[in-house]
């Protein structure tokens, strides 16, 4: 591809909003700091980390859900970096898993509100793919200054159990290694479990401590004796196996992976895989510095494509969303993105990138039904600003023909990707497969944005809501003091606009180099693959 300043100006910008991206990570993998991880050494514990890396298929590709959960989060807790667990998507014996393992580092595993979200999230991973759940426990409990907010509700601690049953009524694998402890109601997560193992003299399991029993009935006792390896294996009978160390716990799950059998499939379609042929790094030259400036989605496409090759659906229909079929890392699946070039429609009128218009809304749902019909997963490439308002756009049924793309993407039975490369805003975000859509997984580049409106817009409408106020109470605004109240208010909203804010509320599930879109969407439809779709795919009403 030909390179000019803008492009290179391009590649300089978003090189290093990945590298801002990684040293945040760095960060984030110390956990609750060197101290602590020295602490776990010397108890002769692995760190979370650790026991992921020794666990998972060495060299083989893996994804990490919610790193960034929790970022910026509880500073008057003393923060809570990855939300105190780590979730890992994986391979152990070549069988594709998630790995769940709480973070001991981090106020001794204890669980945060964004903890029990995050492990919810893992559980809901494995149900949706019906993919084999592994728990590598060590936790101290419920961060009991919060409990109110992680205890008593729906989608609160209790609900990790209630998904326990369920995964195994539905056949779903679940191992758990109790590796330090495991207390009070968390005890029966490993017990929900397949099979549950325990380390010898650093794990224990009960549901009440030395210190409870002794305030409870008076008993004098020490936590090994009420719930160590040796109780809980050879006198209660609570825990399967008992094991030396972590590692040799760890080498226990790898022999189950290793004889596990074969798993039903959903049947999507996969050939050899392919590099694309176009320089997959010219994408960091491609995406504009600022989300004002207009470029090519069909660019971005063919460097993720195998091969470059995209079959584009109704290409001089609608062109303000593009729709075709590709293949990544070898498997089938369909696009629907938001086209960020101003483009010309049937009639010869200019639409704006980035918005959605009638005829995009009406042939994005046509597609999204093709691809329902002959099952092929589906990918949504997200730098959307929402649909076009005005008169014309009214008359014209925007908001028939906008349900009638979400009714088609909310029904949808096919398993559905999201990248956010860009803009997520309004109910372009919603139409377009937002968080609340159920992607099967959702991601950001470090240059998304998920919001209302952008951070211009918005404070502009606030600015002129407290400037209003200020009047009514019959303040006198200068322009300066009107210039300091935009500021502020921008300010203000655009930190909330950030992927790291959205990252760390778990509305995405993880901030990725652009370079490994294609790891992620493979991964994810490799997953998807062990749930063969039961649902019969109907739209339900739809006007036209």
């Amino acid at each position: 591809m030909a390179q000019d300043i803008d492009f290179n100006k391009n590649e300089d910008v978003n090189k290093m909003h990945v590298a801002a991206m990684q040293k945040k990570l760095e960060k984030v993998f110390w956990g609750g700091g060197k101290s602590r991880i020295d602490k776990q050494h010397e108890q002769g514990k692995l760190t979370a980390r650790e026991r992921i890396d020794y666990l998972l298929d060495e060299g083989a590709h893996q994804i990490e859900v919610g790193a960034f959960a929790g970022d910026e989060m509880y500073k008057e807790h003393g923060g809570c970096p990855s939300g105190g667990v780590v979730v890992v998507i994986g391979y152990i014996k070549g069988r594709q898993c998630i790995v769940v393992a709480n973070d001991a580092t981090v106020k001794a595993g204890a669980w945060f509100p964004i903890t029990g979200k995050k492990n919810l999230r893992a559980q809901e991973i494995a149900i949706e793919n019906k993919l084999p759940i592994v728990y590598l426990v060590d936790s101290a409990g419920v961060y009991l200054p919060m409990q109110d907010e992680i205890f008593p509700d729906k989608e609160h601690f209790g609900r990790i159990f209630r998904n326990n049953a369920v995964m195994s009524s539905m056949g779903i694998i679940q191992i758990a290694a109790i590796m330090g402890s495991c207390v009070a109601g968390g005890a029966y997560l490993p017990i929900m479990s397949d099979e549950a193992m325990i380390v010898d003299k650093t794990g224990s399991i009960f549901l009440a401590g030395s210190y409870l029993v002794k305030a409870a009935i008076g008993e004098t006792i020490d936590n090994e004796t009420l719930g160590g390896a040796t109780t809980q294996c050879e006198i209660s009978g609570v825990t399967d196996n008992k094991c030396r160390d972590d590692k040799d716990c760890l080498n226990r799950i790898k022999n189950i992976f290793d004889k596990l059998g074969d798993y039903d499939k959903a049947g999507f379609d996969r050939i050899k895989p392919a590099l694309p042929t176009k320089n997959e790094k010219e994408i960091y030259g491609i995406l504009p510095d600022t989300r004002d400036k207009q470029y090519d989605m069909k660019e971005i496409i063919e460097r993720i494509v195998d091969n470059s090759e995209f079959e584009e659906y109704k290409e001089e229909y609608g062109k303000s969303i593009i729709c075709g079929l590709g293949r990544i890392d070898g498997w089938s699946m369909g696009i629907v993105a938001n086209q960020r070039k101003v483009v010309k429609n049937k009639k010869g009128e200019m639409q704006f990138g980035g918005v959605i218009y009638s005829d995009s809304a009406d042939k994005a749902a046509r597609f999204i039904m093709n691809c329902n019909q002959r099952k092929i997963p589906l990918v949504f490439l997200q730098d959307v600003t929402g649909f076009m308002v005005g008169s014309k756009s009214e008359h014209g049924g925007i908001i028939k023909d906008g349900a009638k793309l979400v009714n088609a993407m909310s029904n949808s039975v096919v398993p559905k990707f999201t990248i956010i490369i860009g803009n997520s805003y309004g109910a372009g975000n919603y139409a377009m497969c937002g968080k609340a859509y159920d992607p099967r997984l959702i991601v950001g580049w470090p240059t998304a944005q998920v919001a209302v409106m952008g951070g211009a817009q918005a404070a502009k409408v606030l600015l002129q809501i407290e400037v209003a106020s200020m009047k009514a109470k019959g303040e006198e605004i200068t322009a300066e003091r009107e210039k300091e109240l935009f500021d502020k208010i921008k300010s203000r909203y655009d930190s909330q606009i950030s992927p790291y804010y959205a990252a760390a509320r778990l509305w995405l599930d993880a901030i990725i180099n652009p370079l490994d879109t294609r790891k992620w969407i493979s991964m994810g439809i490799e997953a998807a693959n062990h749930a063969p779709i039961t649902k019969q795919y109907n739209v339900g009403v739809i006007q036209t």
